[in-house]
């Protein structure tokens, strides 16, 4: 039985999983810890290491979780990396978020913003029925408002550029945080957006089963 550790996205916890259908694996969800003010993304990953106790895992993450599993398999090997929703270099995180972190614009959006659910992050997510906006509200209502500073301001800073040959990367069509036109993926799921793991479950858990098969 396959070892898969899911690393979920910022903004969004484990429950956007909730849907997917993991049967026949043996699934664990690496839990979110509090980084200092200052941790770089390098020294957070190998703290997240603790929570993987088998030998060549199978990565899944989904927006910043991949981010966060790139990073983590420059520190142990690995059996697959999953990207859902994700970015695997720098150059795939859209140019304007990176100005952002040059120019430090960043630091002062305020966070509640981020937080609100409204129909600014309804549209960034690609949510549209009730159930959906109800679950996305609820996990943002959640969210650790100094973890979100930090990990924004990883992903705009990001200077990754190592490329993992074992890495299969999936993505949507719609995606309004991290646009397909700067994506290169393997697979591309139609009609969906950032919330493809809750709007589009079936696709996905089809596209793990055949890439894990």
């Amino acid at each position: 039985m396959k070892n898969l550790y899911i690393f979920s996205g910022l903004g969004v916890d484990q429950r956007v999983f909730k849907y997917l259908d993991f049967t026949g694996f043996n699934v664990t969800f690496i839990n979110w810890i509090k980084p200092t003010p200052t941790e770089s993304i390098e020294d957070y990953a190998k703290r997240l290491t603790t929570q993987i106790y088998t030998k060549k895992p199978v990565l899944i993450g989904l927006s910043f979780g991949g981010m966060m599993a790139v990073e983590v398999a420059k520190l142990i090997s690995t059996q697959r990396i999953i990207l859902i929703a994700s970015a695997k270099t720098y150059t795939e995180i859209p140019f304007y978020f990176r100005w952002l972190g040059y120019l430090k614009m960043h630091k002062i959006i305020p966070t509640q913003l981020l937080k609100y659910p409204g129909f600014i992050n309804y549209w960034f997510f690609g949510v549209k029925n009730k159930v959906h906006k109800a679950l996305l509200a609820e996990i943002l209502n959640d969210l650790d408002t100094d973890f979100l500073k930090w990990a924004i301001d990883k992903i705009v800073c990001w200077q990754n550029q190592t490329m993992h040959s074992n890495t299969i990367h999936i993505h949507c069509n719609n995606d309004h945080i991290l646009p397909l036109r700067y994506i290169n993926c393997n697979y591309i799921v139609s009609k969906g957006g950032h919330f493809m793991t809750v709007d589009k479950a079936k696709q996905i858990s089809q596209l793990l089963h055949k890439i894990l098969s």
